[in-house]
């Protein structure tokens, strides 16, 4: 094996993939045997260690190992050690990853109704996300993730994103036209940058910086904790804050770890997801003041901008993306939180 010859990806995949099996039936015999010891759960992020979700998450198991007597860890594999989020999501669906870190947009051809919270500038404030996702519609698209081999537990703040470039500012629509964008791989995201008049390349994210590095795309779109933690302000220091999507990211568990667990544990894992949110907020807001006063600091260039004509361009993406009566009501109810 040692001498075939093989790429490097292919080789991280085969370490990832037999490990995920062998935690996988770890936890199975663990589970089985009334003397069980510690098991240990592996949980994937692509954000780098000390960001707000991944504290969350470490936050979340310090309250399992506690309320279930050690019998429960949860390792975090942060920086995208496991993959990008549409490599970590098939892993999670096939129980390789036990917990999985994700922003929606990855999930959106797999279950729908993680379109509409993904619309742009559905949301009106981050308080409207909040009281929605708290909430009957926000239990309602977690539900949804179960058929799809994934249990949802809790939300996590994304922020709002906005577009940076390395070309020019961005005040109005027409200024984005011809510019070549990196979007997550979703199609609402290609749909969205397309309908603005940009060029949308999808892209991981962790290709980002190199990409804007050597012109192979001349911006993307995140927020300010992204955008300063990837120092992607080096390299593309105009930022709009068109502030275009507040979409929530989700944790996830893999339906086949939920399963092997017994109700009085589950209800621990859910309890404690909760409460991790609260603590990912705190941090969230925290990191997002300090992140913004940092790239300004290190030259970004910051620009205000009318968002109506932005929202105006959008209706070709709602009526892509909302076309059946289910999202459509879905789409309504959400409007009309207050």
């Amino acid at each position: 094996m040692t001498t075939r010859p093989m790429t490097k990806r292919p080789m991280t995949t085969r370490r990832i993939t037999l490990k995920g099996l062998i935690a996988g039936g770890t936890l199975a015999l663990a589970l089985g045997t009334a003397s069980a010891q510690t098991v240990t759960l592996r949980s994937a992020d692509t954000h780098p260690d000390g960001y707000p979700t991944v504290e969350a998450v470490k936050f979340m198991g310090q309250l399992i190992e506690q309320r279930t007597n050690g019998r429960f860890k949860i390792q975090i594999f942060a920086a995208s050690t496991l993959g990008q989020e549409k490599d970590t999501v098939e892993q999670t669906r096939f129980g390789v990853i036990d917990m999985n870190r994700v922003n929606m947009a990855p999930l959106n051809n797999l279950i729908p109704e993680t379109n509409v919270p993904g619309l742009p500038f559905v949301f009106r404030s981050v308080e409207h996300m909040r009281k929605v996702m708290d909430g009957p519609i926000g239990d309602e698209i977690l539900a949804a993730f179960t058929p799809h081999g994934m249990v949802g537990l809790a939300y996590y703040d994304s922020g709002a994103r906005s577009f940076y470039n390395s070309k020019r500012p961005v005040t109005k629509v027409e200024d984005l036209k011809g510019l070549k964008i990196r979007v997550q791989q979703s199609d609402m995201f290609i749909a969205l940058v397309n309908a603005l008049g940009a060029n949308a390349t999808p892209m991981p994210f962790g290709e980002v910086y190199s990409a804007l590095q050597t012109g192979v795309i001349d911006g993307a779109e995140n927020n300010w904790p992204s955008y300063e933690s990837t120092r992607h302000f080096e390299v593309a220091k105009h930022y709009s804050e068109t502030e275009h999507s507040m979409t929530p990211e989700v944790l996830v568990m893999s339906k086949r770890s939920w399963d092997r667990l017994t109700p009085a544990d589950q209800a621990i894992f859910r309890a404690a997801a909760k409460e991790s949110t609260l603590k990912m907020r705190e941090l969230w807001e925290a990191r997002e003041k300090t992140a913004e006063a940092a790239v300004k600091a290190k030259g970004a260039m910051i620009t205000k901008v009318d968002k109506a004509p932005f929202i105006a361009a959008m209706k070709p993406v709602y009526d892509r993306f909302v076309t059946d009566a289910k999202l459509k009501d879905l789409l309504a109810r959400i409007q009309a939180v207050q």
